[in-house]
């Protein structure tokens, strides 16, 4: 194993059955589990997962297999519950022993759900940021239609606007940006197949089984979404049940935007206090490395 300090916490590599594995590690405490969304690398998240490693918590963050220089997974592998095991394999080669926290955002959520419903003596409790799964575009007379029926070119359309620069959450767009081309330039096939993943993924059999087993889940929204749509998050309520929702202000990537409520909100989390409204006014409804250059 290889590691380099960066402008927060520590960059490692190592192998993850002998493929190549990059991630960081910040903080002393409890161990914090986080996988971050599709196309990105946890570089993205640096100022959020910063603060909460410096609030008391030992964040471990892999970049997924496919993203910010991790080998991507053998075709035979390429599945939700493949990168769960992945993960677990990832936990087992650092030392780091369940049940742990794990906090999931977008795909990454998917991921983490599977990894709670598959290995239930990894988790202790889930926080899904935004996190696909609940499969379902929209509702109407006819009954749910899939995000699997989505065209690809609304799902296009809604990450532009997502992304919109003049909106008021349009700072993310540098940091995104920045993270997502050097992905793509790096790995672009496996970019691609993971949006299709995320696209047809449905988890709500795994998120009612969850919550028979009664594990501690907590979803947090941006309410101005625009990548996952309402039904979407409908689906999810209706699976793990209304008390596990909490809503924020703020798009798709909210918690990039806005890393002092995402330390909030998780800080709460962790410490076992109730949820408290991060809006002023807002019913309880409610730094990692910058990325790699790409290979030549």
């Amino acid at each position: 194993m290889s590691e380099r300090r960066g402008p927060v916490g520590r960059r490692h590599e190592g192998r993850v059955d002998g493929r190549r594995a990059v991630w960081w590690s910040a903080g002393e405490g409890p161990v914090v589990l986080f996988l971050h969304g599709w196309a990105l690398s946890p570089a993205s998240y640096r100022t959020g997962l910063a603060q909460v490693a410096a609030r008391g918590a030992r964040v471990v963050a892999p970049a997924l297999p496919g993203f910010g220089g991790s080998d991507e997974l053998p075709a035979a592998e390429f599945t939700l519950a493949g990168y769960a095991r992945w993960v677990v394999r990832f936990l087992e080669s650092v030392g780091v022993e369940g049940p742990v926290t794990v906090v999931g955002h977008s795909f990454g959520g998917g991921v983490a759900v599977r990894l709670a419903h598959d290995a239930s003596d990894v988790v202790s409790r889930l926080v899904l940021v935004n996190s696909i799964g609940g499969a379902v575009w929209a509702t109407g007379p006819a009954g749910p239609r899939l995000m699997s029926e989505r065209p690809w070119w609304d799902w296009g359309l809604h990450l532009q606007a997502d992304l919109d620069p003049g909106g008021p959450f349009g700072r993310v767009v540098p940091v995104i940006v920045s993270d997502a081309a050097t992905n793509a330039l790096r790995n672009p096939l496996a970019v691609w197949r993971v949006a299709e993943l995320a696209r047809t993924a449905d988890l709500r059999h795994e998120l009612e089984e969850l919550r028979r087993r009664r594990l501690p889940v907590v979803v947090v929204w941006g309410r101005q979404d625009r990548v996952l749509p309402e039904a979407s998050l409908a689906a999810l309520r209706l699976a793990l049940g209304d008390d596990v929702v909490r809503t924020v202000e703020g798009t798709h990537s909210w918690l990039i935007t806005d890393p002092d409520a995402f330390t909030e909100i998780l800080t709460n989390v962790l410490t076992e206090r109730p949820l408290r409204p991060l809006v002023e006014g807002t019913p309880p409804e409610d730094e990692l490395p910058e990325p790699d250059a790409p290979a030549s």
